[in-house]
């Protein structure tokens, strides 16, 4: 399943149209403030249901229209997928004219933006609920680990309140105690497991595009053991009661990116943390792939404007071995040729698409 052709009305700044995408790379370009990133926002809000940028619905409407509305066409089934929000805030997002179910197949989704940068640089959990995430999107029989240990650690800290509040017994967290200790061990184990699969390829990848000892670590707060997570909970009663929450378990984990031995977050530059991000993404593709998972559509805003040439052509000649990619920039000589890459380019101006052109290596040379 892949994305063929995205069509927005009075979404931000772009006009009324519908733009084909291509198997492969497609490569919008124009000069800033053209609608570029409202593009690839659009095609986002299409497929998840919201935006990937700050701020809230009303933002994607444009001006004087009464609601913004996306509609996606997915191949090869020709599917369509729709999403939209209006000024009192209502939203839609429907597949082939039905609520769109959560356990439902689309196309999954990876997203390069400014916006994005607090996955390396912002709190710890951000970075827990991506992993989580990617552990999902890996091995969908595990989709819901993160939804049911949260769900078991609400109860519990409900319980603790309510022990706070002397409206119930403290032995009485001796069940919940059990119960988020089983639900940790599985999640636990499967964070270990998808940052086990991203350390090598995250290493690799950092080094090719210019971040060189670039790591992913894992640091869990407690053991993947049943009892000993238990016994914590049990020896920590008191504070949680004190508190009035749990404090002890995985969602006080945290996901840790470096370089050179040093946290990356703290010690990082801005183009360093642009740099971790793409590798990051990248290395995610490539664990989806080895999986046997499908290769997520890239969405990639300016991602070429900090990277030398030789660097572009390698990213260029990365993304072109699978799955689809839509990519922004303000020349289409940003993104060179790659053997085996295909490039179709649309320009963009002032909101509205200018038209396709499929870009070929021989295209290339020949301009």
């Amino acid at each position: 399943m892949h994305l063929a052709a995205v069509e927005s009305r009075g979404f931000r700044n772009l006009a009324d149209a519908r733009v084909a995408v291509g198997a492969g790379i497609t490569l919008l370009h124009g000069p800033n403030g053209a609608g570029k990133t409202n593009l690839l926002e659009a095609v986002y809000f299409g497929l998840v249901g919201r935006s990937f940028r700050a701020g809230n619905d009303r933002d994607l409407i444009a001006y004087e229209q009464p609601a913004a509305r996306v509609e996606l066409e997915l191949a090869p089934q020709g599917a369509v997928l729709l999403a939209a929000t209006d000024r009192r805030g209502e939203r839609r997002h429907l597949l082939d004219g039905r609520p769109l179910g959560s356990s439902e197949s689309r196309p999954l989704v990876s997203v390069f933006h400014p916006d994005r940068m607090e996955l390396v640089k912002g709190p710890p959990a951000k970075r827990r609920a991506h992993f989580d995430r990617l552990v999902g999107a890996l091995w969908p029989a595990r989709a819901d680990l993160r939804t049911r240990y949260g769900r078991t650690l609400a109860q519990r800290n409900a319980l603790v309140g309510r022990i706070a509040a002397a409206l119930a017994s403290p032995a009485s967290l001796a069940t919940w105690d059990d119960r988020l200790a089983a639900e940790a061990v599985p999640l636990i184990e499967s964070r270990a497991e998808v940052v086990e699969a991203l350390s090598a390829p995250v290493t690799e990848l950092g080094a090719a595009l210019g971040l060189e000892g670039m790591e992913i670590r894992y640091r869990p707060r407690v053991p993947p053991e049943r009892e000993r997570i238990g016994s914590g909970l049990a020896e920590r009663r008191e504070h949680d009661l004190g508190r009035a929450y749990t404090s002890f378990g995985p969602q006080l984990d945290e996901v840790e990116l470096r370089f050179g031995g040093r946290a990356l977050k703290r010690f990082g530059s801005q183009g360093q943390h642009r740099i971790a991000l793409l590798a990051l993404l990248l290395a995610e593709r490539r664990a989806l792939i080895a999986a046997g998972r499908p290769s997520p559509l890239m969405l990639l805003d300016d991602v070429m404007s900090e990277l030398d040439p030789a660097r572009r052509e390698m990213l260029v000649a990365a993304l072109a071995d699978a799955g689809q990619v839509m990519l922004t920039a303000t020349e289409r000589e940003q993104v060179p040729a790659a053997a085996g890459a295909e490039v179709s380019a649309v320009a963009i101006r002032d909101g509205r698409p200018l038209g396709a052109a499929g870009l070929g290596a021989a295209d290339r040379d020949a301009a």
